[in-house]
């Protein structure tokens, strides 16, 4: 498998907010084994290759006349990670001097862990306890990788923010709340809560969730006292 395999549905060639503190490329890859009720990229959830405009090569050209200019390139997603062409493209992105970001949700920890030596920074969807991943992701086996993975990445020195994005429809202020509590108790110092919207849903059927501004307040009131970060993100 080479890093040509890579099967990218877009690119924002210049990104200030995928990599924190840094200037990057981000790639977006195809495919996820999950089905989000608030995916904000399902056009991506299908692996199979199709009539993507940019190949691995034109990326990596892309990258070679960025030298210099920016610091890192960040693969999201769908999940990168089920990609096997991830690990030659983190390989070939480090080689030209780039740090390296991935934003997953780490359905697969023996797919994550791999690709560690060639991270610097990593943005792990957190989707909730982990006895309630069925009602974010509609998979019932979700839930106790993408957690372990925070001790994966603690291991191997690999700086992360958690974030979750957090839709009213389908998580309650207290379950926001409790989840960043056990965050903070395995020594996360950076988590992020992102607000869905209410016009991404890939299931209909979902409500809108309207959140108040108390409700938000009261979140970000019992959290922050617990990170060294806490972003509210809309």
């Amino acid at each position: 498998m080479t890093a040509d395999n890579l099967v990218i549905g877009g690119m924002a060639a210049f990104s200030t907010v995928d990599y924190p503190q840094h200037l990057a490329t981000t790639l977006f890859l195809k495919g996820c084994p999950w089905r989000c009720h608030y995916c904000h990229n399902p056009h991506l959830i299908p692996l199979e290759a199709g009539d993507e405009k940019i190949t691995w090569k034109q990326a990596h050209r892309h990258l070679t006349s960025r030298r210099g200019l920016l610091d890192a390139v960040v693969f999201s997603g769908g999940e990168p990670t089920i990609q096997k062409a991830l690990l030659p493209a983190l390989q070939q992105t480090r080689e030209l001097g780039f740090r390296n970001g991935l934003h997953t949700g780490a359905p697969h920890l023996k797919l994550l862990e791999p690709l560690l030596p060639w991270l610097d920074w990593v943005g792990l969807d957190i989707k909730a306890l982990p006895s309630d991943y069925e009602i974010i992701t509609t998979n019932r086996h979700a839930g106790q990788e993408s957690w372990a993975a925070i001790s994966a990445l603690q291991k191997a020195g690999v700086d992360f923010e958690c974030r979750m994005t957090w839709h009213g429809a389908l998580q309650s202020p207290e379950q926001v709340i409790t989840v960043g509590e056990q965050l903070s108790d395995q020594g996360v110092r950076r988590f992020a809560v992102q607000i869905a919207r209410s016009d991404q849903m890939l299931n209909g059927t979902i409500g809108a969730g309207y959140l108040s501004m108390e409700n938000k307040q009261n979140v970000r009131n019992k959290l922050t006292p617990l990170f060294e970060t806490l972003d509210m993100r809309e």
